[in-house]
């Protein structure tokens, strides 16, 4: 069986990774709130500002190519309609991949709970659209 992906649903879903991350970490959101807890010195100069733009489009491409993919062979599998299968997906690939690993990672390195709550959250968030976006789009 071959894996059919909508590759117009992965670009506009990466696109909304990129439109959901620029709102929940916007100072008036979520940002001062991040700022705070990871500990950002926003007057230290870092990286040039494109660097971590490039690396997000190019993750968020990677992450709505292989939930669009995983949804194909979910929808094979369920038969669901596209739009349930797709979004079950992103909601248990979010549970056991990403929330799983920052919990992880964040409890190793002694982050706050409050940050490792707000990071895990604006994942669910971006993974349901992106997946809403695929599941609507379908193949």
């Amino acid at each position: 069986m071959g894996v059919e992906i909508n590759y117009l649903a992965v670009i506009l879903a990466m696109i909304s990774s990129m439109v959901i991350g620029s709102i929940w970490y916007a100072r008036p959101v979520f940002g001062n709130m991040w700022i705070k807890l990871a500990k950002i010195d926003m007057k230290k100069q870092g990286a040039p500002m494109w660097q971590p733009i490039v690396i997000t489009l190019v993750v968020s491409l990677i992450t709505a190519y292989v939930l669009a993919h995983v949804t194909f062979l979910s929808h094979s599998f369920f038969g669901d309609s596209y739009v349930q299968d797709a979004v079950t997906t992103a909601f248990w690939l979010w549970l056991g991949l990403t929330a799983a690993r920052f919990v992880t990672h964040d409890a190793f390195e002694g982050r706050p709970w409050k940050l490792t709550v707000l990071n895990c959250a604006h994942e669910l968030v971006t993974l349901l659209v992106m997946g809403l976006i695929i599941g609507l789009m379908g193949v």
